[in-house]
């Protein structure tokens, strides 16, 4: 396991183009969380449900990932075995940046799933049209690979085994709102940055070691001079 964990929120993305959800603005500002978010959307309201997400996996293709995108993927290629990132975003930004083996603990956009049975598939940045209604395996429906609220998130089993053997945690761009971050702050961590654009009333920010109030792409050469004197001492 990884002695270093970055995990990274819509906020990192927020500066490649990409809406926030909770943000003034942001998506839940346009859209109703219960009509194509929540556990049974599908059932009740499937048109819409996979148009959002149409929506948002076409709006992807053109969007590039930032600077803090590319150091996280730099460092990511000189400690492949010592660096862990865990994201909540269901973009693929990092993947752009040339970061393998990220841990998308609510899914991925570019994905689609069976209702059913284990078969994935990656459709690339196009719609859900009818030729990806029906499962080629078991005949069921298909909906996007992503993670409603109230519906079991498998890869936080993958999140808590990282966070397990972490020593050095890094926490950018989240609220705090969706999956709390100060869970994640267990004894055997030695060290916590926290980065965010501003105080989230969900984040005990005094339990961090190093806050930093700006954007990401202004506070990650910092972020990652302290990675990599603390993996290099």
């Amino acid at each position: 396991m990884a002695k270093v964990v970055i995990f990274t929120g819509a906020g990192l993305s927020a500066e490649s183009g990409i809406d926030t959800f909770r943000d003034s603005g942001g998506i839940w500002e346009k859209h109703n969380i219960d009509d194509v978010c929540t556990k049974g959307c599908l059932d009740t309201n499937r048109d819409e449900t996979i148009k959002f997400y149409d929506m948002l996996r076409t709006g992807l293709e053109n969007k590039e990932p930032n600077h803090a995108h590319k150091v996280i993927a730099q460092l990511k290629q000189k400690y492949p075995d010592d660096i862990s990132i865990i994201t909540q975003n269901v973009d693929d930004l990092f993947e752009k940046a040339g970061c393998k083996d990220v841990i998308h603990v609510h899914g991925e956009l570019k994905k689609i799933e069976c209702i059913s049975c284990n078969y994935q598939e990656d459709i690339g940045y196009v719609a859900q049209n009818e030729a990806w209604q029906s499962c080629p395996m078991c005949k069921k429906d298909l909906r996007p690979y992503v993670v409603f609220y109230n519906e079991p998130a498998p890869l936080y089993q993958d999140m808590f085994l990282e966070l397990a053997n972490c020593e050095f945690l890094v926490v950018i761009g989240t609220s705090g709102a969706t999956l709390c971050v100060d869970l994640m702050l267990g004894k055997n961590i030695e060290y916590t940055i926290l980065n965010n654009l501003e105080k989230s009333v969900s984040i005990d920010h005094k339990k961090f070691d190093k806050v930093l109030f700006k954007n990401a792409t202004r506070a990650i050469d910092e972020i990652a001079k302290d990675i990599e004197i603390f993996l290099e001492t």
